[in-house]
């Protein structure tokens, strides 16, 4: 069964709040991520942390996060479980 687009949004939620939590504890700030991605804003990285105007991480950020602050990619997805999803009512 497919997901639900709340379903969507919670699971970029949560990507977004590990890769802050992640980003926090290897001290990098939001600015100091970002030009380390290529972009010279805060603007994708603040975003996407908070899913703030429905902004999210695609794969490639991911990739680029994650081989910045020296992380496996899966770590992104911490507490995300699929298989609790698509089944509701």
């Amino acid at each position: 069964m497919p997901l639900e687009p709340e379903e969507v949004r919670e699971i970029y939620k949560q990507i977004g709040a590990n890769v802050a939590k992640i980003r926090k504890q290897k001290h990098y700030s939001q600015l100091k991520l970002s030009l380390a991605i290529g972009h010279n804003s805060v603007s994708l990285i603040s975003f996407a942390e908070i899913g703030l105007k429905g902004a999210h991480f695609n794969i490639e950020h991911l990739l680029q996060i994650a081989k910045v602050l020296e992380v496996d990619i899966c770590e992104f997805f911490a507490g995300i479980s699929l298989e609790e999803m698509g089944d509701k009512p």
